[in-house]
C-alpha cells in the first residue's frame, strides 16, 4: 500500500462519520474523511440544528402574548425580521462547521473536500482532487436527502427543507406536503413566524407511527394556532404564475401560495457512490443493508446512520458510529441497542417520547393499563393560552414495567431525554409511583397519576 492509503476512509461528514473517524483515529487509526458539502452534516447545517434554531425564534410570539397576563406591557408591538434571523443561523451554523473539522484535524484525521465514490471495494475516487487512494476499511455515512415525486407535473416549482433555510426573504405564505417530523416542525415554527400556513397530507392523521392519542393532540393543537391542515390528500399539478403558484389537490381543490414545501419522507442518499460496483448489497429502498455491528454484506465495509434506514435519527448515527469505531479499532465488542430510543418533535405544542404508542402496546403485550391526563399547565392561567399538555404512561399490567411515556407541551423533549433513562433501565409503575414529585411544574403529573385511564386486555 503506498503512503495515501488510509486502515478507515469515511465516506460523509455528518455527525455519525465524524464520531466514527474521530473516534477511530483516537485508536491508532488511519483516518480519512470526505465530505462533498459541509462537515457537520444534515443535521448541523440544514436540518436539526437551524431548525430548532428558527423554532425558538417562532415561539417569541407566544411569549410576548403572555407577557401582559404577568403585569408586563410591551409598548409597540414587537416586529420581525427574517434577514437578521437567517444571517444570525448561518453564523452559527458556520462556527458549528469550524468545530466539526477542527475536531477532526486535532484527532489527525486527514480531511477530503471532495465527492467520494467507491471504484472496487478497497478503492475511493476523490472526484474534486481527481485521484484515488486505498483504505482497509471503509465506512459509508452518507445520511438521506429529501424525496421528490419526480411524475409529480410542476415538482421543479417546490422547495424542500434544505432550500428553505437559505431563502432571501420569509415567504408570506406556503402549503407544505408531508405529515412527518419534518412537515409539522416547519408547519408549526413558520405559522408562529406569521406566515400563512397549510399542511397536506396524505394520511387520516398526522405523525404517523406515533401515539395516537399524542398524533390527534398535536393535530388539534396546530389547528388551533392557525395552521390549515389538509388531510387524505396529495398534490395533482403545480404550477406557477409570477412569484405565485397554484397546487391541484386530488379532489380538485386549488391551493396558493408563494411557496410550496414538500417534506414527504427522505431517502438513503447512496446515487452515485459506486455501492453495486463494490458489492454492497441495498436494501427495497436502497438503504445499506447491514448487520448489528453495521458491517455490509461485503466484511470491510460498514454504514451507519440514515443511510441504514434502521432507527433515523442524529444520536443514533453518533451511537452506531462510535459503536463501529471502538469494536473494529478499539479492541472492544460493542453493538447498539435501537429500542426504546427517545425522541422529540419540536413541533409547537412539542412532542417528548420514548417507548411503545398504545396502539405498538396492544399489540405486542396481553394486557394493558393506560394513566393519561390532559391540563392546562401554570403558566397558562395567568398567560391567557387555552393550549393544554398531555401526558401518557403505558404499563405492562402483568410485570408493571412502563411500555411507553408520552408528553406533549412545554419542554417535552427535555423530559423525554430524562425519561428515557428510566424507560431503558425498566422502570416500573411502582417506581414513578415512588418518587417525589417536584411542585409545582407540569413533569410531577408523571408521578402523581394513580388509576388508570382505561385498561386494555386481549380476549382469551
Amino acid at each position: 500500500m503506498s503512503a495515501e492509503d488510509y486502515d478507515l476512509f469515511v465516506i460523509g461528514g455528518g455527525s455519525g462519520g465524524v464520531r466514527a473517524a474521530r473516534i477511530a483515529a483516537g485508536h491508532g487509526a488511519r483516518v480519512g474523511i470526505a465530505e462533498e458539502y459541509r462537515f457537520g452534516g444534515t443535521c448541523v447545517i440544514r436540518g436539526c440544528v437551524p431548525k430548532k434554531l428558527l423554532v425558538y425564534a417562532s415561539r417569541f410570539r407566544d411569549e410576548f402574548e403572555d407577557a401582559a397576563g404577568f403585569g408586563w406591557t410591551l409598548g409597540e408591538a414587537p416586529t420581525f425580521d427574517w434577514s437578521r434571523l437567517i444571517a444570525a443561523k448561518d453564523r452559527e451554523i458556520a462556527r458549528l462547521e469550524g468545530i466539526y473539522s477542527g475536531n477532526l484535524e486535532k484527532a489527525g484525521v486527514t480531511l477530503h473536500r471532495s465527492r467520494a465514490v467507491l471504484r472496487d471495494a478497497h478503492t475511493i475516487e476523490l472526484v474534486a482532487e481527481q485521484r484515488c487512494v486505498r483504505a482497509a476499511r471503509i465506512l459509508i455515512a452518507t445520511g438521506g436527502r429529501p424525496n421528490l415525486d419526480a411524475s409529480l407535473p410542476g415538482i421543479e416549482h417546490v422547495i424542500t427543507s434544505n432550500e428553505l433555510f437559505h431563502l432571501e426573504r420569509m415567504p408570506r405564505s406556503i402549503v407544505i406536503a408531508g405529515g412527518g417530523y419534518i412537515a409539522c416542525e416547519f408547519a408549526s415554527l413558520l405559522c408562529g413566524l406569521g406566515v400563512q400556513t397549510t399542511l397536506v397530507y396524505r394520511g387520516d392523521e398526522l405523525l404517523r407511527g406515533f401515539d395516537g392519542d399524542v398524533r390527534r393532540h398535536v393535530r388539534a393543537a396546530m389547528q388551533a394556532r392557525g395552521v390549515d391542515v389538509i388531510l387524505d390528500q396529495v398534490f395533482t399539478r403545480i404550477d406557477r404564475s409570477g412569484e405565485r403558484l397554484e397546487g391541484e389537490l386530488s379532489d380538485g381543490r386549488l391551493l396558493h401560495a408563494e411557496q410550496i414545501l414538500f417534506a414527504i419522507g427522505r431517502s438513503p442518499n447512496v446515487s452515485g457512490l459506486g455501492l453495486e460496483r463494490a458489492g454492497v448489497e441495498l436494501g427495497w429502498n436502497g438503504h445499506v443493508v447491514v448487520d448489528e455491528y453495521s458491517r455490509s454484506s461485503v466484511p470491510h465495509i460498514f454504514a451507519v446512520g440514515d443511510v441504514t434506514d434502521r432507527v433515523n435519527l442524529t444520536p443514533m448515527a453518533i451511537r452506531e458510529g462510535h459503536a463501529f469505531a471502538d469494536t473494529e479499532f478499539g479492541g472492544k465488542n460493542v453493538r447498539v441497542d435501537h429500542d426504546r430510543v427517545p425522541t422529540a418533535v419540536f413541533t409547537t405544542p412539542e412532542i417528548g417520547t420514548v417507548g411503545l404508542s398504545e396502539e405498538l402496546a396492544c399489540e405486542h403485550y396481553p394486557a394493558v393499563d393506560i394513566y393519561q391526563s390532559s391540563f392546562r399547565p401554570l403558566k397558562a392561567t395567568l398567560g391567557g393560552s387555552n393550549e393544554r399538555m398531555l401526558m401518557k404512561l403505558l404499563v405492562d399490567a402483568q410485570s408493571d414495567c412502563v411500555l411507553g411515556v408520552h408528553i406533549v407541551g412545554t419542554d417535552a423533549g427535555e423530559m423525554a431525554q430524562l425519561l428515557g433513562i428510566a424507560v431503558k433501565m425498566g422502570a416500573t409503575k411502582a417506581d414513578f409511583d415512588a418518587t417525589v414529585a417536584v411542585h409545582p411544574t407540569a413533569a410531577e403529573e408523571l408521578v402523581t397519576m394513580s388509576t388508570p385511564t382505561r385498561r386494555w386486555r386481549r380476549d382469551a
